[in-house]
């Protein structure tokens, strides 16, 4: 009754205990050992409240608290908790009232934790047994009736009703079993009679309380001996000893010592090991003389905290007695913390925001009390910490924005410490990548691209090369390159450049002409192939080279169709006088514009010459009677370009003082019609000719300080206005273009019949309107150039002097 009463209050108890831990969040479930693997022992997820369709997004996991053995498992179907491996209750617990096995259950997103409690129920797998197969007891036959004779009870690793419940004795006539609480003795019922009975066997069944019952016997062998009446006594009732784990082999734990009041044989006392577990005696022996107990196996503070051992004390004639040696093992740090990594996200998008977890870490120390307090660090040059969660786990997370193009990939070590003396640390890497994200624009190598093409280019040849890096990975780093839309000199810039979208290479699509445009820009685009794209613009400046590929033009003598211009030259011309001036221009620029003039043909070709660069005609020697009146030049006009290129014009002169010595100009005739203008003209004529020659008289009174010189021109004006000039001529000096400006003061004009004279003024500012000029049939002066093919136009200009002819351009 009192065994029952037991039970119903560790059962009550244990109900308790169930009932608080559930009340906290945690689960408890009993069950028997020895259940088959895979044997369900709950349902976890419907005692915690959660979803079964979310249990294997959640990572679960059941971890042992403190073992390296993990007991259970749970099926991610259902949520059941099963069976992982054999569970011997004896072997756990020994022969503790309640065995309780602790695990904790882990899930993630987000991280929870679960203590879970099993405990082990006994079942009735174990007989009891005695220590010993056989007992041997020698009893003098002076004992007296109701001596007690102490026995050792028998051990059933079951505990509870399965553990031993009762003894029986084998009916005899000398011996009766008493049995109070653990203590067995047998009793002397009848005084033995060693001539009568010198042996007597008794057989000892202890029966345990199980269903089905289990029992395990011994032989008890007496030998009947002369009286022995006094059995060994141990000086201590308990002996209690600390023993550091890791000890040295060899060690002596305790000596246990016994006396026994009988001299000789029946005094001499022997030690020995009672009953105790086999594993026990792998560690321990005892030395049967001194009663010393030394170390002969392994002390594992982890493994077991603490034996208890029951030794023995006998005569030499077989009395014995017990006592019992408690063996406390003190703990040392002997085990490092152990770091394990549950959880790992890895690649990291390299965009994920400071304080973002990636890893849960684990640590672990076998060992107890300060032994096991652990601190986690982790190096300082990493953009990681660890953060305290639940009990001993950590979560990783960044502190920092991380880059992969700075840094792809890091070996993150977590160091874990102990509070132990001396402390113990360990270890463990992780090694993290990093993922590519597009968060880099492609940047091109230079800030403006500039490049050189000479003109009159092949279409499709390469101009220049645009590079641009981009440092993101893959398709987030390959470049695309194109051109923005835009417009050259009205056009689209597709019709002029081209870029490999590959490699950057810019082609022309067609051919340039430096005289159109000398420059442009375009803008090119390089785009990534990442998820948005980004890009970035580059200015590239394409200078076009200029090639000889124009003539020079001459602008002065101009020729209109048939007609051609003629300059009138004084008699009385000395060396050196400016007769006239070729005025020429080149669309080209540079060197290739430089223009030198040469006479390549003349009437005399000792009387004139050409300025090489300026194109000024002067007489190289005073005019002479036998010089021709009739002076034709052929004048060519080269660029300094290569090749060189030229152009020719002619140059009439009429040496004479006198437009009357003209005899094409005396056989005029009028019209009846027109008699009266021309009258006019030849009263006009006559005064201009006064007036020239009067001019001519202080010119030549005055040539030392300042020279002039008359000159007629045919078909066109003296001075070359600058509107008459293209608009994008320039002045270059040295480069045979227009570079001063020549003045003319005073012209003289002849036309047809019923044309007049009038007297314009000088060109200094302005140039002489077209309608100013009186115009005459090409006829009148044919016979006086020799052209049989009909005269041209004929423009007549009296100048006192020829100095500067301007023209200015763009």
């Amino acid at each position: 009754m009192g065994s029952k009463r037991l039970v119903l209050q560790i059962c009550s108890l244990y109900f308790l205990l169930l009932w608080l831990h559930s009340a906290h969040g945690d689960v408890s479930y009993s069950f028997p050992e020895e259940m088959k693997r895979g044997s369900v022992i709950g349902n976890i997820v419907k005692d915690l409240g959660l979803e079964t369709d979310k249990l294997s997004t959640r990572k679960p996991r059941i971890d042992p608290d403190g073992n390296d053995k993990r007991y259970c498992d749970i099926n991610l179907t259902n949520g059941e908790l099963i069976v992982a491996d054999r569970i011997d209750r004896e072997w756990l617990c020994e022969d503790k009232a309640s065995c309780i096995l602790q695990h904790e259950l882990v899930l993630e997103n987000p991280l929870e934790l679960h203590r879970i409690s099993l405990h082990v129920q006994d079942i009735n797998d174990n007989s009891p047994q005695f220590n010993e197969e056989s007992i041997n007891i020698e009893i003098r036959e002076s004992a007296v009736k109701g001596a007690r004779f102490l026995m050792e009870e028998a051990r059933d690793a079951d505990v509870g009703q399965n553990s031993v419940q009762r003894y029986n004795l084998k009916s005899n006539e000398n011996f009766l079993l008493a049995i109070n609480g653990n203590t067995i003795e047998l009793v002397l019922d009848k005084e033995l009679d060693r001539e009568k009975q010198q042996e007597i066997s008794l057989l000892l069944t202890a029966l345990d309380g199980g269903s089905p019952q289990r029992s395990g016997t011994v032989l008890i062998h007496v030998t009947v001996l002369d009286a022995n009446d006094n059995a060994p006594v141990f000086s201590q009732a308990v002996y209690k000893a600390s023993l550091p784990e890791n000890s040295p082999l060899d060690t002596v734990v305790v000596t246990v010592s016994a006396t026994d009041a009988d001299d000789g044989v029946n005094g001499d006392v022997t030690y020995d090991f009672g009953h105790v577990a086999e594993h026990v005696k792998k560690i321990f022996k005892i030395d049967r003389k001194t009663g010393e107990i030394r170390v002969i196996g392994t002390i594992d503070f982890e493994t077991m905290t603490s034996f208890e051992l029951r030794i023995k004390a006998k005569d030499g004639l077989g009395l014995s007695s017990y006592t019992k040696v408690i063996i406390v093992i003190t703990d040392v740090n002997d085990n490092a913390p152990v770091v394990n990594l549950k959880s790992l996200t890895n690649p990291i998008p390299e965009n994920v925001s400071p304080g973002t977890e990636v890893g849960i870490i684990n640590v672990q120390d076998r060992d107890s009390e300060n032994n096991r307090q652990v601190r986690c660090s982790i190096q300082q040059n990493v953009p990681f910490k660890l953060v305290p969660s639940i009990k001993n786990y950590y979560s990783l997370v960044t502190t920092g924005q991380l880059d992969r193009e700075v840094v792809s990939d890091y070996n993150i070590t977590i160091t874990a410490t102990d509070e132990g003396s001396p402390p113990l640390s360990s270890s463990k890497t992780i090694q993290l990548s990093v993922a590519d994200v597009n968060d880099n624009p492609p940047v091109f190598e230079e800030q403006v691209y500039s490049t050189y093409v000479t003109e009159n280019n092949k279409p499709g040849s390469t101009l220049c090369s645009v590079t641009a890096r981009d440092p993101d990975w893959r398709q987030n780093g390959t470049v695309i390159y194109s051109l923005l839309p835009g417009e050259v000199n009205g056009a689209p810039v597709s019709s002029y450049l081209s870029v490999n979208g590959d490699t950057g290479v810019i082609h022309a699509v067609r051919s340039f002409d430096y005289e159109q445009f000398r420059s442009f820009k375009v803008h090119v685009m390089a785009r990534d192939n990442g998820s948005p794209p980004l890009s970035s613009n580059v200015t590239v400046s394409v200078f076009i080279s200029d090639v000889n590929d124009n003539s020079p033009q001459i602008l002065y003598p101009a020729p209109e169709g048939n007609s051609f211009m003629t300059e009138l030259v004084p008699k009385v011309a000395h060396g050196d006088s400016l007769v006239s001036k070729v005025i020429a221009v080149d669309a080209d620029s540079g060197q290739n514009a430089w223009l030198s003039y040469h006479i390549v043909k003349s009437t005399d070709p000792g009387l004139f010459t050409i300025g090489l660069h300026s194109g000024e005609i002067r007489t190289q020697r005073d005019i002479s009677e036998s010089d021709s009146m009739k002076q034709n030049l052929i004048v060519s006009v080269k660029d300094n370009g290569h090749p060189s290129l030229s152009a020719t014009c002619a140059m009439y002169l009429l040496i004479s003082d006198n437009l009357a010595e003209v005899p094409e100009l005396k056989d005029m005739s009028y019209d009846e019609n027109n008699s009266k203008l021309t009258s006019y003209l030849i009263i006009a004529l006559v005064s201009v000719s006064t007036f020239f020659l009067t001019f001519i008289i202080v010119i030549l009174g005055v040539r030392f300080c300042r020279r002039r010189k008359p000159r007629l021109l045919f078909d066109g004006a003296v001075a070359i206005p600058s509107a008459y000039l293209p608009p994008n001529y320039a002045e270059v000096d040295g480069t045979g273009t227009l570079r001063s400006t020549y003045n003319y003061d005073a012209y003289l004009t002849t036309g047809s019949r019923t044309s007049d004279f009038k007297f314009v003024r000088s060109y200094n500012d302005n140039t002489l309107p077209a309608d100013q000029t009186l115009r005459k049939s090409p006829s009148d002066f044919a016979e006086a150039f020799g052209d049989s093919d009909g005269s041209p136009e004929v423009h007549l200009y009296a100048t006192n002097e020829l100095e500067h002819a301007q023209c200015s351009g763009d």
